[in-house]
């Protein structure tokens, strides 16, 4: 099939790639006319596994065009995905402006028949909107053409994008036309061989998917790590509380590892998105208050190390300095939005600290986004156990693979002082201890001697 897939971000490119590699042809806009030509050179704009090759390979093969020209992209295309960015507002609502803007320009553009499926997270009702808006931009022009507007949330993990896109865990499709679900459903059986995974609904049904199944994962992180802290009050270990609610297969093992916090592109703005437009809606308030906790537990949850820091050196951090291993809100991304490392960062330089940190992946995002021109927080790019020396303790906000089975003697020589803080809970309490240091994690007790 010909596609068009509009925003070539950490949505639009995995599933551009994806589709290339099953032998349809993709034409990738971007307005960002730098990040296009990047592109063209095989320099892509975000880090995820196996992207490189996959991308590569569409190119090498004639399948992956990219350009900036919607004339271009709207002339050659049957399916348009719309899978541009849907910040949060300032009210916490998601921000369209980018998803109306490209329908506009689709209505302005076309000149035949369209599916248009609405990848990008949206809510509900937008559908609606983008149909409405296309719709007045050919009536402008006088145009009589038949399109389709359906909802096709995405469902990638940052991480494994690539992964999520080859093998799906379902395929969520909002249409009331049974002809345009048998065309999408062709479209991805190849990633479904041996067992189909599609899911036709209605348009708003599909819509409110995406958003509660992120609201969900978001909520069992949050129920964790409220564990966590009911578990360190106890003295108890969360590590093995989890396991043990995991084994019930009602409950499972996923998203129950605490933590100190969830970031990046998706839960936060969605659940933040649910629950203004639960507002708007009037939901009564024992379901609103359910949904603003989940949000309210993670935004302290970030906040737990920076307090476990202060609780054990004291509210003035003047004269010391922090390792902190992980910049980027998960492994495998440069993705920083929303990272509880920014806080983390924040907490200490304003108590007087300095900080230096290390990230495989984020250390750019970090200088020129982020935690741009932070006073006091400097950047080690190669050495992760280099600039340990002269730093009173070690903090580790990301579960990197390469973090977790440290050289614990190096780190011990380095440090001025034998002290941890663990965000990620990486480490066996047993090893720790036998190695001789203070430990401090979430939801494991207080610190070992």
């Amino acid at each position: 099939m010909k596609i068009g897939v509009i925003g070539i971000g950490f949505v639009g490119l995995p599933l551009a790639a994806a589709f290339a590699d099953m032998g349809n042809e993709i034409w990738c806009l971007d307005v960002d006319a730098k990040k296009i030509e990047n592109l063209k050179k095989g320099i892509l704009p975000i880090e995820e596994p196996g992207l490189d090759s996959l991308v590569k390979k569409g190119m090498e093969q004639n399948l992956l065009h990219f350009t900036s020209d919607y004339n271009d992209t709207l002339t050659n295309a049957e399916i348009v995905f719309i899978a541009v960015g849907t910040p949060p507002g300032d009210d916490g609502s998601a921000d369209l402006r980018y998803v109306e803007s490209v329908a506009k320009e689709i209505g302005s553009r076309m000149t035949h028949s369209l599916i248009v499926a609405d990848k990008s997270t949206v809510p509900v009702g937008t559908a609606e909107k983008v149909k409405a808006l296309i719709q007045s931009e050919l009536d402008k022009r006088g145009e009589k053409i038949a399109f389709h507007v359906i909802s096709n949330p995405e469902f990638m993990a940052e991480g494994r994008a690539v992964k999520d896109m080859m093998e799906p865990s379902r395929i969520v499709l909002g249409t009331d036309s049974d002809a345009v679900a048998t065309k999408m459903h062709k479209l991805y059986k190849p990633f479904m061989m041996r067992e189909d995974r599609f899911h036709k609904m209605g348009i708003r049904a599909a819509e409110l998917t995406k958003y509660s199944s992120n609201t969900s994962l978001a909520m069992k992180i949050s129920y964790i790590n409220t564990v966590a802290a009911i578990a360190e009050l106890l003295g108890s270990d969360v590590e093995q509380i989890a396991e043990g609610m995991g084994s019930d297969p009602r409950i499972g093992s996923s998203f129950l590892h605490a933590s100190c916090g969830y970031g990046g592109s998706c839960f936060p703005k969605d659940v933040k998105a649910l629950i203004n437009s639960s507002k708007k809606m009037n939901l009564p308030k024992p379901y609103l208050d359910l949904l603003e906790a989940i949000e309210g537990v993670n935004n302290y949850q970030k906040t737990v190390i920076p307090n476990k820091v202060v609780s054990r050196f004291g509210e003035d951090l003047s004269g010391k300095k922090f390792a902190l291993w992980g910049l980027a809100f998960k492994a495998n991304t440069n993705d920083m939005r929303e990272s509880a490392s920014i806080v983390i960062v924040d907490e200490l330089l304003k108590r007087g600290a300095e900080v230096i940190a290390y990230d495989p992946l984020a250390i750019k995002e970090a200088k020129e986004v982020y935690l741009e021109g932070r006073k006091g927080l400097s950047y080690e790019e190669h050495d992760k156990y280099g600039m340990l020396s002269g730093c009173t303790a070690l903090i580790i906000a990301t579960e990197t693979k390469e973090y977790r089975s440290p050289n614990f003697e190096k780190i011990k020589s380095l440090l001025l002082e034998s002290v941890i803080f663990d965000g990620r809970n990486l480490f066996d309490l047993d090893v720790v201890k036998e190695a001789g240091f203070e430990y401090y994690a979430i939801g494991r007790g207080d610190k070992i001697k």
